[in-house]
Formats: structure tokens, C-alpha cells, sequence
């Protein structure tokens, strides 16, 4: 790594007059390194590095997703695209822990997934990660307030503290008037917004976003996105989507294209510092 690189991402860049990082009497010590590598994995809310996943199929190993690497910076937007069955949705499941890799590591906000059993990742998702599903995924016998609701008092908020936020984010998705409707009452896109409340409603750190407008006609699926846009603009949200949308997929910061389960292009990394999960 190079003394400017170090430099920069210390906060020691343009130097003093008369001071040159890159000569040897100001090289850059193992500790300053791994102090600019730290700093820099803050900006990175997620890190993929040689994601591998395979499955046994007829006796002989099905390999689904090869060696993709990526990192997307806290508030960030990265689209993932590519045909059916390029491996966008394993890929999905092994960034937010939900599956495990066959080889490679995940690091999402500061933890290395790799490290941490069932349990722990499952604690890991309820405090930072969001859902939104193409399928909507909501509990039909639940009104839209108790699809968002439920979730929060199981995370750990009081019923008049879940049942509050609940109604803040259903009216910050327009629907502050259906709280008491059944998903069974509501169309698609309204069954969409619901799920969006649900999954900024615990202010997760990450969102992740499977085809969220693949069920949805055009006009509703623009809506959508824009308040998907809106609300990780407005709140921060790290938002990491799959989608066949090309338009939608034109409106991220960075995007990620796979085919054969293997990265063609997009999203080069925010750093080429090492891991501070290196020794």
C-alpha cells in the first residue's frame, strides 16, 4: 500500500509542506496501516471477499456462485443484476447470513460472519439487518400495524413503543389510514409498502431488497422504488437490491452483474486496503 493511500484514508492528506509519504524517512509503519485499513472498513458496511457456494446435485458438486467479491459503503446503494439463475438470490442469502459459504468470508458492519454460529447471526439480523421480499411476506391474519408491529415488541420494544413507530413509518409509506386493514384488503403495491415500514421500522443498519417490484405492475413498481430511494436517503439505510430492472438497477451507486454465478462486472471496491480482520 502506498504512503499516499495510507495518508489519505488517516486524514493526512495533502501533506505538510516539504513531508512526501512516499519517500523512505516518512514510510508507512504495520500499525499506521492497519489503523488507515480500520478506518477505512468503517466507511464499508458490508465485505464480501471469494464468495464461493456449492451443492452436492446427482452425487457431484454444483458450484452456484464463484469466488464474487464486493464491498458497499455505509449508505451506499449496489444494484445486483444478472439473468435467472445466476446466483443473485444465493448470493443475497450469504451476505445477510442466511446461508453459509462454502468458501470466502462476509463481513457486515465490523463482523466477520464466518466467526459467528446460527444463533449469534441470527441476533446480528434482528439488530441490523431489514427485508423486503418480492412476495411481500406478510402474516395474513395480522392488520398492516400488526405485520409491522409484531416484529419490533419481538426485537424488544414495549407494545405502546412497537405499536407507535409502527404507525410513524406506515404514514411515512402513505398508508397512516389502512393501519387497521388485513393484507387481504390491500393491493399489491399498498402490500409493499407495508413491508418496506416493516423492514426501516427497527432502523436497521442494512436493507436487503429481493426483486421488491418483480410482482408489481410498472407504475407501482416506480413508486416503490422511490420510496425506497427516499427512505435510504433520508435515513442512511445501507440498501443492497436484486432485481432484473435495468432502469432500477440504473439508479444505484454502483452495480454488480453476474452471470454463471460469477461477477462480469461493476462495483469495484471502495478500498484496496487489507481486511483489519487479517493478522
Amino acid at each position: 500500500m502506498t504512503g499516499r493511500v495510507a495518508a489519505l484514508s488517516a486524514g493526512r492528506w495533502p501533506p505538510a509542506a516539504g513531508r512526501d509519504p512516499e519517500s523512505p524517512a516518512h514510510a508507512t509503519t504495520p500499525i499506521e496501516t492497519r489503523q488507515a485499513a480500520a478506518r477505512c472498513t468503517i466507511l464499508a458496511m458490508l465485505i464480501a471477499r471469494n464468495l464461493t457456494k456449492s451443492y452436492l446435485s446427482g452425487g457431484r458438486p454444483l458450484t452456484v456462485l464463484k469466488e464474487v467479491s464486493l464491498e458497499v459503503a455505509a449508505g451506499g446503494f449496489l444494484a445486483v443484476v444478472g439473468p435467472s439463475g445466476c446466483g443473485k438470490t444465493t448470493l443475497l442469502g450469504l451476505l445477510a447470513g442466511l446461508d453459509v459459504p462454502s468458501g470466502g468470508t462476509v463481513v457486515l458492519d465490523g463482523h466477520d460472519l464466518s466467526t459467528m454460529g446460527e444463533d449469534q447471526r441470527a441476533e446480528l439480523r434482528a439488530e441490523k439487518v431489514g427485508f423486503v421480499f418480492q412476495t411481500f411476506q406478510l402474516i395474513a391474519t395480522l392488520t398492516a400495524q400488526e405485520n409491522v408491529q409484531v416484529p419490533l415488541e419481538l426485537s424488544g420494544a414495549s407494545a405502546e413503543d412497537a405499536a407507535a413507530r409502527a404507525r410513524e413509518f406506515l404514514a411515512r409509506v402513505g398508508l397512516g389510514d389502512r393501519g387497521h386493514h388485513y393484507p387481504s384488503q390491500l393491493s399489491g403495491g399498498e402490500q409493499q409498502r407495508v413491508a418496506i415500514a416493516r423492514a426501516f421500522a427497527n432502523d436497521p443498519k442494512i436493507l436487503f431488497a429481493d426483486e421488491p417490484t418483480g410482482n408489481l405492475d410498472a407504475a407501482t413498481g416506480a413508486r416503490i422504488v422511490e420510496l425506497l430511494l427516499q427512505l435510504n436517503r433520508e435515513l442512511g439505510t445501507t440498501l443492497v437490491l436484486v432485481t432484473h430492472d435495468a432502469t432500477l438497477a440504473g439508479l444505484a451507486a454502483s452495480v454488480l452483474r453476474l452471470k454463471d454465478g460469477a461477477v462480469v462486472d461493476g462495483n469495484a471496491p471502495i478500498s484496496h486496503l487489507p481486511s483489519p480482520l487479517a493478522p
